[in-house]
């Protein structure tokens, strides 16, 4: 005996015939894995690689999730951060003077406009940043292979003398060993870069020096992309104790964050460390007595 239900309430087989289905269509559809359970899936894995990376944006939690092996969309990826609140943060933060261009030094010509790269340690660009700490200030200097993007040098230090950016440049020539004559070294005008003890220890390598004009940090743009990505993703939000705490926490960040797991769209949504391991012979050992340079400009 087929059991009464509430007046009113429609059977699957009456529901069929409004339908104009069979009732055999309508359970093998049922059958089948409901499209939320997929929805689902995504929006955990979208959650997991969005807290894990709280500074990526949708795109790069898109990129990760398809090298996760997920097949998604980052138009979906935005929606799904936008509906969970997890749209990665940005402000604008204070900046304060870290170039000094007034000083008798000379100042050399860009070099780098123009120039075609075609392996590691042909070009190295430089630049020094701040680091807030809880009652004071702090200095980050870097040095930053422009082909791979990695890091190669830095240093953290209370002070903006030149020996803040000697550390980093002497940090990168220990790592890398570039070949005598192989390698270009771009920086802002500062007197840091500028000053004899700086341009003394590239003469040594032989390595060749390069400034940017005045005022353009375009000419400077891989070490400038650099800095944001350091202040959004790992300084911005955090309480250093002092100095000796940010060297530590920016330290990891660079080395093991930065270089090693953090997705860049340049290289092709791959690390730095990726990149350069999965280079042909020929380019990972690029280091030409000279490099070609189409145009330099003052």
């Amino acid at each position: 005996m087929t059991p009464s239900l509430p007046q009113g309430q429609p059977t699957v087989e009456r529901m069929c015939r409004l339908a104009g289905v069979s009732r055999a269509g309508c359970y093998r559809h049922r059958a089948v894995s409901p499209p939320r359970q997929e929805e689902t899936t995504i929006r955990d894995a979208v959650q997991r690689v969005a807290l894990a990376n709280r500074r990526y944006g949708y795109r790069r939690v898109a990129q990760q999730l398809r090298r996760d092996g997920l097949v998604v969309n980052h138009k979906r990826v935005l929606r799904l951060m936008r509906r969970d609140n997890l749209l990665c943060l940005r402000r604008r933060p204070f900046v304060p003077v870290t170039t000094d261009s007034r000083h008798e030094w000379q100042v050399v010509p860009n070099l780098t406009r123009g120039l075609v790269l075609s392996g590691l340690d042909q070009l190295w660009v430089a630049d020094i940043t701040y680091v807030r700490l809880q009652e004071e200030f702090a200095f980050l200097a870097i040095v930053l292979d422009a082909f791979s993007r990695r890091v190669v040098g830095w240093a953290l230090e209370g002070h903006l003398r030149a020996s803040l950016a000697v550390r980093a440049l002497e940090m990168a020539l220990q790592a890398r060993r570039p070949a005598p004559g192989s390698l270009i070294h771009h920086s802002d005008r500062g007197v840091q870069y500028a000053c004899r003890e700086y341009t003394s220890l590239l003469d040594a390598h032989d390595i060749q020096s390069s400034m940017s004009r005045i005022g353009n940090p375009y000419d400077n743009a891989k070490a400038e992309s650099f800095m944001k990505t350091l202040k959004q993703e790992e300084v911005d939000g955090r309480a250093y104790r002092d100095a000796k705490h940010a060297r530590e926490a920016i330290g990891i960040f660079i080395e093991e964050v930065y270089n090693r797991s953090r997705l860049h769209s340049a290289l092709s949504y791959r690390p730095p460390a990726e990149f350069e391991a999965n280079l042909p012979s020929g380019a990972a050992a690029a280091q030409q007595p000279h490099l070609t340079v189409h145009a330099a400009s003052p």
